[in-house]
């Protein structure tokens, strides 16, 4: 059986005989876990284990788990600081921020691994411009070589952990007030004022990025429907200008940014004809289930073979994570973001209630 382009979300800690049903069609292709699913270590790699055994080739299993605000699994995994801290260690000192980085990210990645998990929606490689009510300190830093050079390491500790990143949110959610959440943010800069933004994408694909996840923002100087949904967006510049051979994901479907464009299915089809190759549908199970009667699919050979590179490859055991020479290096990385450098110079930002 494929891996087919839905990924869809479970409502508890085990599968239930209707997740199991839903997750054995074949348009499902992917799972994303939330805090509800998590207890520990343990129970995880139980659910884990369960989801795979569903269907061959497994589905794949995913987190929003960047640190800070949005990190889903807390209790027997170590505490993340937000990607900002990063940044300040960056101002302090560019090795020492670069090598802190990479530390975490490896951290990040190899943790969620030794459980089981494929890939973290990670890093935010958004400009912190101050504005964002949803971004703030979950960007690296506000000038875009900063973000460039730190999310290449962070995606360089991940690789070595052995996860593929996924950068979001393209092509830039950092220089509008309002949350996608709830409401669709339009940005109403010019493309050419946008270089700025897509430097670390352009950076991240000349280091071989594995995929991105594209922001349900409007850009109307660029074209009249949000990124996501945007074949000039993703069809156009991504991929034929930024030479991006990568798996994209829209951001969740079921969000208020999504909404503009139609229905559930609308925004589905949609979504697809402008180049996604996954599509998130998160807390909406009714919907996942319209979407599996009504969608007529046949499953697209370069999206499966850019889903399956996705596949998590860890070499770790949780239980015995802990005595890795590189994870207590990388747990003394944590040990310094715990403490603020001499002199912090980055923007402040706003609240974050999660979310991709």
């Amino acid at each position: 059986m494929s891996l087919g382009p839905l990924m869809i979300d479970i409502a508890g800690t085990a599968l239930s005989a209707a997740d199991r049903e839903v997750l054995s069609h074949p348009l499902v292709g992917s799972v994303i876990l939330f805090t509800r699913n998590y207890l520990d270590p343990a129970q995880l790699q139980a659910l884990v284990g369960d989801i795979r055994s569903l269907r061959t080739p497994a589905l794949l299993i995913a987190v929003d788990h960047e640190g800070g605000r949005v990190q889903r699994f807390r209790p027997g995994f170590s505490a993340l600081p937000p990607l900002r801290r990063i940044g300040h260690a960056f101002d302090a000192d560019p090795q020492q921020g670069l090598a802190m980085a990479r530390a975490l990210g490896w951290l990040m990645a190899a943790e969620l691994g030794a459980c089981g998990v494929d890939f973290s929606f990670a890093p935010c490689v958004d400009l912190d411009y101050g504005l964002s009510e949803i971004i703030g300190d979950r960007a690296f830093h506000a000038q875009a070589p900063a973000v460039a050079q730190l999310a290449i390491a962070y995606v360089h500790g991940m690789r070595d952990a052995g996860m593929a990143a996924t950068a979001k949110h393209y092509p830039g959610h950092g220089a509008v007030v309002a949350d996608s959440h709830v409401a669709l943010p339009v940005d109403r800069r010019e493309l050419a004022d946008m270089d700025p933004d897509l430097l670390p994408y352009r950076r991240l694909i000349a280091n071989g990025l594995p995929a991105l996840m594209v922001a349900h923002v409007l850009y109307p100087a660029v074209d009249s429907v949000p990124a996501s949904f945007s074949r000039r967006w993703i069809d156009g510049l991504l991929r034929t200008e930024l030479n991006f051979g990568g798996l994209v994901f829209a951001d969740d479907l079921t969000m208020g940014g999504a909404a503009a464009v139609g229905d559930l299915e609308q925004r589905a089809r949609r979504a697809l004809q402008a180049g996604c190759d996954v599509l998130p549908v998160c807390n909406d199970r009714a919907g996942v289930e319209l979407l599996l009667r009504r969608l007529k699919l046949s499953i697209d050979p370069v999206s499966q073979l850019r889903l399956v590179r996705m596949r998590g490859r860890s070499g770790y055991r949780f239980e015995t994570l802990s005595a890795s020479a590189a994870w207590q290096n990388a747990r003394e990385w944590l040990q310094r973001s715990a403490s603020p450098p001499p002199e912090l110079t980055f923007n402040s930002g706003g609240a974050d209630a999660g979310g991709t």
